[in-house]
């Protein structure tokens, strides 16, 4: 039975709305499909405005991996704002795709990509307005399966009650694989409804559903152990790993919004994974090993990408894009073939030991000149020890140098505050570095038009990382030393007007650690908030300190837990941590050692992790566990043929 459009109510309500191009869809790339021509059906969400998910990467990949395939269904929703949720409420409208209008509880599959915690409000509000019930326990065969994914699904366990499953890793091939399993269920006629349709992904390995893992406590509120509670599904869930980045070259045709958004061009990623090893990095751990998309599966991937959205600017995406092999010859190649045109390249921020002058003139030829953003993360050189992020004062300042000297006005730089060890000596030394490189880059252009902007963030600690068992540093222990910092570059007569500063305060932040290295019983604390009207809390404007600390002493009062046990508490080594029995590859003690190296490192010890790319392997537990390699370059070819557009 094909589904009806809500699209007629929803017309009625438009007029009404902010933005209300948002919800129209037909954006130029998008998909509508016959609904009767497909037996798998999925609706994609980045619970985010459509501002915010629209260019998300991995939605877009994942839409059109789905769409390609023939009798597979693929459709996008995002988060509502306020008003339209008000509309919604009101004249009975259910959350409903972009693409066909079609209400989102008549799909297969609910899948969201999560790559923040702080979306899992949105989720609940989500499930709510489609009339899917919040509590996976209480779904029935009628109700799609809520699938998260993303790289907050390695720790799935604070929204484990409003899963019925998690798939950690890359996606392409994930969900070709869920697709092929509910199709050959759907064709058996349905046998055993959804418990066994869940328990057939279970059993594969590499799909977690937590209705089948027990959470067991110590009185004293640790956890005692997670365990399976059927036979048949494994104690660890693996990783999903995609090898050879040239056969996967998406998103093919790039959606291009109609509503203006937060990224206004192409992207291609160029690699995937990082071993530079900082210890904070989330993304860099759970991503290993690095694999590189050829020179020659780039040139392609931006040259029918233009041709299919007409942009003007390319973004050459990964974790640190100035160390593919052959950025060079990607950026010179890319340049040439580009001469004469608009188009412009721009690489995300730039670690400063991979930046060259060569490399930023290629990028800048055929476009304009912005700003370059580079990452030291700590203010001091101790600092940058502890998280292994091994960028001295003196390559920053060499390399600002050479910016300003070849004509760039405008630096950002970006720190972490709250790392483990840290003083308040250590953040104000971000003053001191920010001085001398004002001071040398008037020396190098010879005027005094140059900025430095400063731009910080509160340090969370993240699952999967060396720094999964530190403490986290409280909100105003946070906001007294930003303060500082403000008040230091404020007061300097003869560089401080130069310098910008831009910051956050603590408490997003806390409540990001609350979420990132919760467990079961943080659901109770996230659906409080929800009841209490919490949406969008990535956003500063909608976001509530009050709203989440008042609901974690209302859902946490018969535990022995509160904010502060889950965010400012140092785990010891034998604490079984919520997300251990997901498989990140990630050996726990090689984590371990490096957590201590970080301690010593703290008091001018400890060894450097350097990169496994260039350096005998660290036995990081990757790759023999995983069943996969690093794949670099160089390849030696060329980016041909270079017909210049």
């Amino acid at each position: 039975m094909p589904v009806e459009s809500v699209f007629p109510q929803l017309e009625a309500v438009l007029p009404g709305v902010q933005k209300p191009i948002q919800y129209i869809g037909g954006e130029l790339n998008s998909t509508v499909k016959d609904w009767d021509a497909c037996d798998v059906r999925w609706a994609l969400m980045y619970p985010d405005a459509y501002e915010v998910g629209l260019p998300n990467q991995g939605v877009m990949i994942l839409y059109e991996v789905l769409n390609e395939r023939e009798g597979v269904l693929a459709e996008r929703t995002y988060s509502v704002w306020p008003d339209m949720e008000k509309a919604m409420r009101e004249k009975g409208i259910p959350q409903f795709t972009v693409d066909a209008h079609r209400p989102v509880k008549d799909f297969d599959v609910f899948g969201l990509s999560f790559s923040t915690e702080l979306g899992y409000t949105n989720m609940l509000n989500a499930l709510d307005l489609a009339g899917i019930p919040l509590e996976a326990a209480r779904r029935t065969e009628e109700h799609p399966i809520v699938l998260a994914g993303g790289h907050a699904a390695f720790n799935p366990e604070p929204i484990a009650d409003f899963l019925d499953a998690a798939v950690v890793g890359d996606g392409e091939g994930a969900v070709l694989a869920i697709t092929d399993l509910i199709r050959t269920w759907k064709a058996e006629g349905r046998p055993g409804g959804r418990e066994e349709l869940l328990f057939r992904l279970a059993k594969t390995g590499n799909v977690y559903v937590p209705r089948f893992y027990d959470v067991d406590y110590l009185p004293d509120g640790r956890i005692r152990r997670v365990a399976p509670n059927r036979s048949g599904v494994p104690f660890r869930v693996a990783k999903h790993t995609v090898m050879d980045l040239d056969e996967w070259p998406y998103p093919k045709q790039p959606l291009v919004p109609l509503a203006e958004t937060v990224h206004e061009r192409m992207s291609v990623e160029i690699f995937r994974g990082c071993t530079r090893g900082c210890r904070f990095c989330q993304a860099g751990m759970i991503t290993r090993p690095v694999r590189e998309r050829s020179i020659t599966g780039i040139g392609e991937m931006v040259e029918k990408g233009l041709a299919a959205t007409g942009y003007e600017e390319v973004g050459l995406l990964s974790l640190s894009s100035a160390d593919h092999t052959e950025i060079g010859d990607v950026a010179k190649g890319l340049a040439d073939r580009y001469e004469g045109t608009n188009t412009s390249l721009s690489l995300p921020s730039t670690r400063v030991d991979a930046f060259n002058i060569d490399l930023a003139n290629e990028l800048s030829r055929n476009g304009r000149r912005s700003g370059l953003t580079f990452a030291p993360e700590g203010g001091s050189e101790r600092m940058r020890k502890v998280i292994n992020k091994m960028v001295t004062e003196e390559d920053l300042i060499r390399t600002v140098t050479a910016a300003y000297g070849a004509g760039w006005r405008q630096v950002k730089l970006y720190f972490m505050c709250g790392l483990p060890t840290e003083t308040d000596e250590d953040v104000l030394q971000i003053a001191d570095l920010a001085r001398k490189v004002i001071k040398a880059g008037r020396e190098a252009s010879g005027t005094r038009d140059i900025r430095c902007t400063v731009s910080i963030g509160g340090f969370v600690p993240k699952p999967h990382t060396p720094f999964q068992w530190a403490a986290q540093l409280d909100a105003e222990g946070t906001d007294a030393r930003l303060v500082k910092l403000r008040d230091a570059i404020r007061a300097d007569k003869n560089y401080g007007k130069a310098i910008g500063f831009r910051y956050h305060d603590g408490k997003p932040g806390v409540i990001e650690g609350l979420l990132s290295r919760g467990d079961r019983r943080v659901g109770k604390v996230i659906r409080e908030v929800w009841e209490r009207g919490g949406r969008f809390d990535g956003w500063s404007e909608h976001f509530s300190y009050q709203r989440w600390a008042e609901a974690t002493v209302t859902a946490l009062a018969d535990t022995p837990v509160d904010l502060a046990w889950y965010t400012t508490r140092e785990r010891e080594y034998n604490e079984v941590l919520p997300w251990d029995h997901i498989d990140s590859g990630l050996d726990r003690d090689w984590l371990w050692e490096d957590w201590q190296d970080a301690l010593e490192a703290a008091e001018g010890g400890g060894a450097e992790v350097e990169d496994c790319r260039w350096t005998p392997c660290y036995d990081c537990g990757v790759c023999p566990q995983m069943g996969t390699e690093i794949q670099v370059g160089p390849t030696g070819v060329k980016l041909l043929p270079l017909t210049v557009v």
